[in-house]
């Protein structure tokens, strides 16, 4: 029987409605409104795409949404003074630098230009700290939408191997790092592993995370495993073949459709964190909503 699909477009709709719904009340009850600071650097065109499409899901949850557009010729320091200065600003919330930023910049320390409490992203190493220790904090967006995703569908962790494939310090890093803190067993897979396919053949949940169209073929899944596909390529192609991995998995994400929107919908929710809204309510569907 093929693989039901993990609905990241339903899940991140439910979030964004609770998302919207603390913003309201905050509103109402200090007149604050949260702002979202999107840093972009040059013309690059999908880049560009991605801004737009925050920006209008801010605008749907009541945020504000504050552009800063910055030359390609922008230097690493000039870049730095920037995020600074939008760090020390009482009427921003967060701030999201939208990745990847030119090869001439060193993006690392523009990240850490980020005041910790804007990191809405989870982009710096204070964040990933956090991540790693258990600390409050706030996870990077990607990987928090992954867990959500799965919370959402009420997919177990504890005790499960999970093998991530990549280790990106904003994807694969902290998605094993927040599984772990689930008491996942977590085995990272990356560029020098000799034996990729035997160890994807063993793993109960496969994450994977490195932006290489179906590098993860179909008949290494695991029989009733759950498949969380966070690449995309072009052609809306993941970093799984689909089609022969859903014949074997349990659980799947499709490209488009499954992580893509969790993205988005939680780094508005971790920006309503930041500008001190009610706690949100974590998202669960109904059994009619999951097979």
């Amino acid at each position: 029987m093929p693989a039901d699909e993990l609905n990241g477009t339903l899940v991140a709709s439910k979030l964004l409605a609770d998302t919207a719904d603390r913003v309201e009340s905050l509103k109402n009850t200090s007149g604050k409104v949260p702002a979202l600071a999107t840093v972009l650097v040059g013309d690059d065109p999908a880049s560009h795409t991605y801004v737009r499409m925050k920006a209008n899901r801010c605008a749907d949850v009541g945020i504000r949404s504050v552009r800063v557009d910055l030359d390609a010729a922008t230097t690493t320091e000039q870049l730095v003074t920037e995020l600074r200065s939008l760090s020390a600003d009482d009427d921003i919330s967060g701030i999201l630098l939208q990745h990847p930023v030119p090869h001439h910049i060193d993006e690392r320390a523009a990240f850490e230009a980020i005041a910790p409490a804007k990191d809405v992203d989870g982009v710096t190493a204070s964040s990933f700290a956090a991540t790693a220790l258990g600390f409050a904090g706030y996870e990077s967006c990607t990987p928090s939408g992954i867990v959500r995703l799965m919370d959402a569908y009420d997919i177990p962790v504890a005790g499960k191997h999970v093998v991530v494939v990549g280790r990106s310090h904003i994807l694969g890093l902290p998605v094993g790092m927040l599984l772990l803190q689930r008491n996942a067993t977590v085995t990272y897979c990356h560029s020098h592993t000799t034996d990729l396919a035997d160890q994807v053949r063993r793993a109960d949940i496969v994450i994977a995370a490195v932006g290489r169209p179906e590098l993860i073929r179909g008949d290494w899944i695991k029989r009733g495993a759950t498949v969380i596909d966070a690449g995309y390529n072009p052609g809306n192609v993941g970093d799984v073949e689909f089609a022969a991995a859903r014949e074997r998995a349990q659980w799947i994400t499709p490209v488009p459709g499954g992580v893509g929107p969790m993205t988005i919908a939680v780094l508005l929710a971790q920006t309503a964190d930041a500008a001190g809204a009610p706690s949100g309510t974590p998202v669960r569907l109904l059994p009619d909503h999951t097979r």
